[in-house]
């Protein structure tokens, strides 16, 4: 998996419409190869987004679970304490 997508299940508050479109651009990019496409697959690139967009977005509302709603600030967190132990300095703070 991609590391700069993001769990977007079970927050609160939900996803943001501009994480799912991030999320979704970042795995086009991922499968594509290609982080700026050419103006030949712009718009092949830009339909592949869009509907990897709805796609997650159509999972994420269906998507059902008895599990507490998890808060983000405690998850970054928690994120940066991984990362503070795997490579020995604090995290930036860029969660």
């Amino acid at each position: 998996m991609c590391r700069n997508i993001r769990p977007l299940f079970n927050f609160e508050p939900p996803a943001h419409p501009e994480e799912v479109e991030a999320a979704s651009l970042q795995y086009v990019r991922k499968v594509s190869g290609m982080t700026k496409p050419s103006q030949a697959n712009q718009a092949a690139f830009d339909a592949a987004v869009a509907e990897v967009e709805a796609a997650t977005q159509r999972l994420l509302d269906a998507l059902s679970t008895a599990a507490p709603p998890k808060d983000r600030e405690t998850e970054a967190a928690k994120a940066r304490a991984r990362n503070e132990v795997r490579f020995g300095t604090p995290a930036a703070a860029s969660a």
